[in-house]
This record gives structure tokens, sequence and C-alpha cells, in this order.
């Protein structure tokens, strides 16, 4: 397989991957197949009045505390208990639940609803706070979400990212769906529907636009899409291939890979479509740009040295200087993408014909296989860089995958009786 079919649009490449899901905006099934080696054990409670609104509320927050890997749900019996009734928290600590839950659902005259939780510690026998939030129905599984999130920071320390969404691309008969969820796979929404494939979407730091590649007018064309309103804008319709979108922190550039000058380079171009200008000067392949967080440096794929490896540049490409080599582990890695602290690279490394994903120290230049599949591809770090989404094959089935950056939980997510492909994890919404 050439550099360019594996490395570039990857076009036929992703017509033969992604296979016929025949269910519109079909849920994404999550199977935790692993857990980390200590769990904190919790007892989420069922909210008082959920039974009137549309959502399980409790349940959701449980579900997403197990999908995690980090947390072990203790048996909280099916009684209601509101964040305002008393608790017996030695109690909860004898049944084995280090922390509990309480909350309540209401129903306001305005037909939204207001959700009450707070957290308790039955260690410390003491009260780590609440919070207080207000939605539509349509609202109440992001809601309860930011529950998840709440509960996982002030127990674990670090900001959870159940309240992100996620994209990916199936196909739906001859159509192909660029499709949004909740990060549990739930709440799905068809963002474009094409009969030609859509490749490579990438979210802007906002959370409100996707970027990708559309064939819908039987050429690479670089779009970007605003999710609340529909509204799209033509980024990049160069001669050639337009490919490979990344986006800047600040939201006001994308990096991109074209093939206007011959063989694919990297580019850059303003939000609106402005601007182009040519970063990379070499004669060989260069794509699948990624920026750093703070924005400084931008890392890619070249075969540059005669195989593919990662290299990082300046954002100000190299006329300000040579790229650098980055991967040294394996002789074929492609694909980078930086944690959000600017502390680590993901990438997938071809290892004895197969395809893994690897997570690599940008310090101590470590790098660590992830995963025991083969068919890895399109890695996406969470918001909260803990967790990695990619899209890999499970029993010759292409399936969306996550797995812990300690390499310890993972999850699967499938489309029933389909395949889907080109996975990225959304930030934190603003």
């Amino acid at each position: 397989m050439s550099l360019m079919t594996k490395l570039g649009l990857r076009t036929l490449l992703t017509s033969c991957l992604i296979a016929a899901s025949g269910v519109a905006q079909a849920q994404l099934n999550v199977l935790v197949t692993g857990v980390g080696s200590t769990q904190f054990p919790i007892a989420t409670a069922n909210f008082a009045g959920q039974q009137n609104s549309p959502q399980n509320i409790s349940q959701i927050v449980r579900d997403d505390l197990q999908r995690s890997g980090k947390f072990a749900n203790v048996d909280a019996g099916s009684a209601p208990v509101s964040e305002t009734d008393s608790v017996d928290l030695s109690g909860w600590k004898t049944k084995g639940a280090d922390a509990f839950v309480a909350g309540s659902v209401t129903r306001l005259a305005n037909g939204q609803y207001q959700v009450n939780f707070r957290l308790y510690d039955t260690v410390k026998q003491q009260s780590l706070g609440g919070l207080s939030l207000t939605s539509p129905d349509s609202g109440l599984r992001m809601t309860a979400h930011k529950i998840s999130d709440y509960i996982y920071q002030k127990l674990l320390g670090t900001r959870g990212a159940f309240a992100t969404r996620l994209s990916y691309v199936i196909k739906n008969g001859s159509r192909y769906q660029l499709q949004i969820s909740d990060s549990d796979g739930q709440d799905v929404h068809v963002a474009l529907s094409s009969p030609e494939p859509i490749i490579s979407p990438a979210w802007s730091p906002d959370g409100t636009k996707v970027a990708y590649v559309s064939f819908e007018r039987r050429k690479p064309i670089v779009y970007v899409h605003d999710l609340p309103t529909g509204r799209r804008v033509v980024i990049s319709d160069q001669k050639g291939n337009n490919s490979a979108p990344a986006w800047s922190p600040d939201g006001r550039t994308l990096a991109v890979a074209l093939s206007r000058t011959g063989n694919t380079q990297i580019f850059a171009v303003n939000a609106d479509g402005s601007g182009l200008r040519r970063l990379t000067q070499s004669s060989t392949i260069d794509t699948e740009p990624c920026f750093s967080p703070d924005g400084q440096s931008i890392y890619f794929t070249s075969d540059r040295g005669g195989q593919p490896q990662i290299y990082r540049m300046s954002v100000h490409g190299e006329s300000s200087g040579p790229a650098q080599r980055v991967t040294f582990t394996g002789n074929y890695n492609t694909s980078p993408r930086v944690s959000p602290d600017g502390k680590d690279l993901a990438y997938i490394s071809r290892v004895g014909g197969a395809f893994k994903l690897y997570d690599q120290d940008l310090q101590s230049g470590v790098a660590t296989a992830l995963t025991d599949t083969t068919h890895d591809e399109s890695p996406s770090f969470a918001a909260n860089g803990q967790y990695l989404l990619y899209a890999t094959q499970v029993n010759g089935r292409g399936v969306l995958a996550a797995v812990s950056t300690d390499g310890r939980t993972r999850q699967i997510l499938s489309v029933p009786g389909g395949s889907v492909r080109e996975p990225s994890w959304g930030p934190f919404m603003q």
C-alpha cells in the first residue's frame, strides 16, 4: 500500500471499510471490556421526582461512572433520595460506598426541568457540594453528564469528560452520515447525509463547528459545518486533494493537507477560507497536521525519511526552521494527536503488519502500545486527556473504541449490524 493511499484522503479505503448500517440514526452500543486496577465505590440513589421526567438521571450517572472504569457502583436500592433528605452516611459507608449521591428532578411551570443533587463523602462524613441545573427535556441527558463530571472531578481530582460529544461517520444504505452523539453514544443527530464519502471530521475548540472532507461534488473538499445552524462554508477547494483539516487552539485557523503543488503538503487557511499559505516545503508527502495545545507547533506525518514518521514544526512553517522528527519507535508511524496538556502524543504504528494505537511521552520519548487490536486508526483524545477514542475492527466489523491512557480501561462502541469510522472526540462545552 502506498503512502498516499494510506495517509492521504483514504478515499478507497474509507469507501471499503464503512459498511452499511441499515439503521438511521442508530445509537452506539457501549461495551466496557476492562476496568482500572482500583475503583472508587459509590452509591447513586434514584433521584426524587425523576419518574415524572423523560430521562432517568440517576441511571445515566451510574452508567457514566461505570463506563469510566474508575468507579464501582454500590447498589443504592430503589427508594428515591432527595438532596434535602437526611442521609445516614455511616450506614452507606458500612454498605461499602465511599461516596453517596442524592438528588431531585422538578418540572417547572415553564416546562423546563430543575435538577438538584448533592455529593457526600461517607468516609469523612461530609458534603462535597452539588449543583442546581435547569434544562429543557431535550437537555436532560447532558444535565446528567454534567453531574457525572462534577462527581468525577470532586472524587478523582480531574475534570470529567462525560458532557462532551462525539462525531463519526456511518453509512446508511447508499448514504453516508456524519453523526453527532453524546460521549456515551446516545442522543444521536445527523449533521450531514450524502451519497458520497465523508471523512476526517474535526471539532472546533468551542464545540460548535466540525470541519470535514466531503466528496459530494465528486472531489474532496474541506468544509466547516456550524452545528447549531447547519450552515456550511467551503474552506478549501483547491486543485487536487483537499484533506485532513485540523483546528488551531484559538479557532481562527485550520491546517489542511493539499496536493495543489504536486505532492501533498501542509497549508494553513483562515477559518473563513481566506489567507491560504504553505507551511511545509518538502518534495515528499506531508499530511495529517495537528496543532499543539499552545498553538506554537504543528505535528504532521511525512515520508521525507523514507518511511512515514511524525514530525514537528513551528506554527509558522518550515520557513522558520526545518521540522524535527518526533517518533523513533517503529518504522511506520502515522496520525498524530497531541494530548490536551501537551505532554503526550497518540499515533498509529504499524507493527508486524498490524496497525496499533500508541501513546508517547513527549518528554522522555517512551512509547507504549495501548490496544490489542490490529486495525486501529483515527485516534482522538478526550477533552480531559484521560481517554483516547479510535476506530478499529472487531470480528471483521468496524467499531469505535475508547481506551484510558494507562491502557487499563477499554470500551467498544458499535452500531448494531453495521460499521462505523472516522471518530473525533469533541472539546469541553462552553
